[in-house]
C-alpha cells in the first residue's frame, strides 16, 4: 500500500514538474502596462495652472500661496498629506513645518532622502485656522489629486492621515456606504 502511495506521489510530481507548465524564478507581472508619460513637467505645470485658476474657492481666498508639490517627479514613491499648514502656506512647499521635520527624520530612518520622493497634499491651499479640510473641499480637489497621481504614476503611494485616505478612497467608501444602506433596506 505504501508503494502505491509513493507511486501516486511520483506521478503527481512528474505531472507538475515535467509537464507543459513553465516555471520561472521571476513573478508574473499581472498589471496592465501603463504608458510612460514623456513630459511630466509640462503636465504638472498645466495641472498647477488649473488649480491656480479655480473660481469661488474659499481655501484659495484665505491662503497666501498655492502649495503644489515638492520632490522628484520621476520618483516611484508618492506621499500624499492632508493639506498645507501655516509654514507651508508661507513657503509654497508641502511638509516644511513641524510635520515636515518629522517626515524628514522618518525618511532618513529608512535611508530615503526627501529629494528622492514626490510629495503633495489633498488640498493645495491652507484651510483657515489650520482646520481639517471639509468634505466638500476634499471632493473638489480630489479630481486634481487623481490627475496628479496619474501624471506621476508612482509604484507606491503613502497616505498620511485620514483626510488623504478619504480623498484617495472616496469613491470606494461612498459605494460601500451606499451598498450597506441598500442591504439594510433589503433585510
Amino acid at each position: 500500500m505504501s508503494k502505491n502511495n509513493l507511486n501516486q506521489r511520483n506521478k503527481i510530481e512528474d505531472f507538475l514538474f515535467k509537464s507543459k507548465f513553465d516555471y520561472e524564478n521571476q513573478p508574473i507581472n499581472r498589471l496592465k502596462k501603463v504608458k510612460i508619460i514623456q513630459n511630466k513637467q509640462e503636465l504638472l505645470k498645466k495641472l498647477k495652472l488649473k488649480i491656480e485658476n479655480l473660481k469661488d474657492c474659499e481655501l484659495k481666498n484665505n491662503a497666501n500661496k498655492i502649495v503644489f508639490s515638492d520632490g522628484n517627479e520621476d520618483s516611484s514613491v508618492m506621499i500624499i498629506g492632508e493639506g498645507p499648514g501655516q509654514k507651508e502656506d508661507e513657503l509654497g512647499k508641502p511638509f516644511v513645518g513641524d510635520a515636515g521635520i518629522l517626515l524628514n527624520k522618518m525618511l532618513a530612518a529608512i535611508n530615503l532622502d526627501r529629494k528622492d520622493i514626490y510629495i503633495t497634499n489633498v488640498v493645495n491651499y491652507r484651510p483657515p485656522s489650520n482646520r481639517k479640510p471639509e468634505i466638500k473641499e476634499i471632493k473638489r480637489y480630489s479630481e486634481y489629486l487623481y490627475e496628479h497621481i496619474e501624471i506621476i504614476n508612482p509604484k507606491m503611494i503613502i497616505l498620511l492621515g485620514s483626510t488623504a485616505m478619504e480623498a484617495f478612497f472616496w469613491i470606494k467608501f461612498k459605494n460601500i456606504k451606499r451598498k450597506r444602506n441598500l442591504e439594510r433596506n433589503i433585510y
